[in-house]
């Protein structure tokens, strides 16, 4: 082999195109066909006749708040992301068992070729949030949409439906608002575990403000199934010398 072979060239070459391979980038849209669900993408303004509603772009808003706190340690957004968590399962849940029935109704008109109802004008929007639970959401929203397309569709053909469906579909908007609304309970107090653990002012206002941190959160036993920091509990030499910290509130 020739000694003047340009293969640290090569080698430097690869480095660099490794170095310069930029970002991952992707798109996620959500097309929405009924007015109850559009009316559920922005929520309402609260007004003198009528209290405000969180839509899920105002819940999205709110998860961001939460998802920087979890990457601050706070136990707080650890246990209100839980309740998020549980909520958006409960949900879905109670979503999948109407459209279970719903779609049950339409296939029985087996005589008939057809196709549920859509929009002719159905709004589009472009998802860009910041973590999943946002995502996990919007797919609530787009299954809530669904149902009641396919609901439309039923009246217009005259199928009876039973009154226990009926009021089943008449209360479904409220599981989507009861989600929405999960993070508008947490206060941000800028505190960590350390400082729930030392019992510090900002401490005791988070818990004037949203009560004790169940003690299997505090200790890192139940957190939510996505977190975008892996829990790591601080060492008791990561406590700061308190005078106001008494022994058994070191204790976990």
């Amino acid at each position: 082999m020739n000694k003047n072979t340009a293969v640290p060239a090569v080698k430097e070459h690869k480095e660099h195109s490794a170095s310069s391979v930029g970002s991952l980038h992707g798109e996620v849209w959500l097309t929405v066909q009924s007015y109850q669900a559009q009316s559920l993408l922005r929520g309402r303004r609260a007004s003198e006749a009528k209290s405000a509603i969180v839509g899920l772009v105002g819940f999205a808003d709110r998860l961001k708040t939460l998802w920087q706190a979890v990457r601050q340690d706070d136990p707080y957004a650890d246990w209100w992301l839980i309740k998020v968590e549980e909520g958006i399962a409960l949900c879905r849940a109670q979503l999948g068992q109407l459209s279970e029935q719903v779609n049950a109704l339409l296939t029985s008109y087996d005589c008939f070729d057809i196709t549920v109802a859509q929009s002719r004008q159905p709004q589009r929007i472009s998802l860009q949030f910041a973590n999943p639970y946002a995502f996990r959401a919007a797919q609530l929203l787009a299954e809530y949409d669904r149902i009641i397309c396919t609901f439309m569709t039923l009246r217009h053909l005259g199928v009876e439906i039973p009154q226990t469906l009926e009021e089943q579909f008449k209360g479904s908007g409220r599981w989507l608002r009861r989600v929405f609304a999960l993070p508008q309970d947490y206060c941000f107090c800028d505190v960590d575990r350390c400082a729930i653990l030392q019992s510090t002012q900002r401490a005791q206002k988070a818990r004037e403000r949203m009560g004790d941190v169940p003690r299997d959160i505090l200790r890192g036993d139940t957190l939510p199934s996505l977190r975008p920091i892996d829990f790591r509990m601080p060492a008791l030499n990561d406590l700061s010398d308190s005078p106001n910290t008494a022994a058994d509130e070191v204790v976990l």
